[in-house]
């Protein structure tokens, strides 16, 4: 576990994540981090739960429909 300070970065309060974390979750400054509500409390990630939720349903039509996807790439 670790230990996190917030900040006061002008008129708003930030959180410095360390080296490692950043290189765990493979970030870097400028990249997006999305903060979501989780039974256990808040998860932090790099991927868009929603994005992941299109691409998921995406895959199951190409998957059921790859006759037809195949017939159209013709």
């Amino acid at each position: 576990m670790k230990t996190l300070k917030l900040n006061r970065i002008g008129n708003s309060v930030g959180l410095v994540l360390p080296r490692d974390v950043l290189s765990r979750l493979k970030v870097a400054e400028g990249d997006t981090l999305y903060l979501t509500e989780a039974p256990d409390g808040y998860r932090l990630t790099p991927f868009d739960p929603e994005f992941a939720r299109q691409m998921d349903a995406a895959e199951q039509i190409m998957r059921e429909n790859r006759d037809v996807l195949r017939k159209l790439a013709e």
